[in-house]
């Protein structure tokens, strides 16, 4: 499995399992890797998967960023707040076991909520950052 498969999972299968997430998102918790047609608001979907070398010594590492998308229909932006500060909770510093590889670090390093242009759904990022090397 890919460093960033295995990240992936381990980040989704965190968020799914936190108390936190589980309150705002449902439970089980509505975390897509694509939204299905008709899903229930509000929901997190995962986005953009960027990776690049990280090598140190004879190690060879792996940054990645990784983008969760909050959608929300609740009216204003405190729903898709909460669910970002969440989602931040459960990940910020989280010790997670990867298929494969070792996570050296994950942190939150970026959220922004902002109107999505329907008018309807506010939208909310949180930019994930993390190492990870082979076991």
């Amino acid at each position: 499995m890919s460093a960033e498969r295995a990240l992936i999972a381990a980040i989704r299968a965190a968020a799914m399992a936190d108390t936190g997430v589980k309150a705002l998102v449902g439970d089980p918790a509505r975390i897509y890797d694509d939204a299905p047609e008709g899903a229930v608001f509000p929901y997190v979907t995962l986005g953009r998967v960027e990776s690049r070398a990280a090598d140190a010594a004879s190690v060879q590492g792996i940054e990645h960023a990784l983008t969760l998308h909050v959608w929300s229909r609740y009216g204003g932006r405190a729903e898709a707040l909460d669910i970002i500060g969440a989602l931040r909770a459960a990940l910020h510093n989280a010790s997670l076991t990867l298929t494969g590889h070792r996570l050296v670090l994950l942190y939150a390093s970026f959220a922004d909520v902002f109107r999505a242009g329907d008018a309807q759904t506010t939208h909310g990022v949180l930019r994930l950052r993390a190492v990870t090397e082979p076991n």
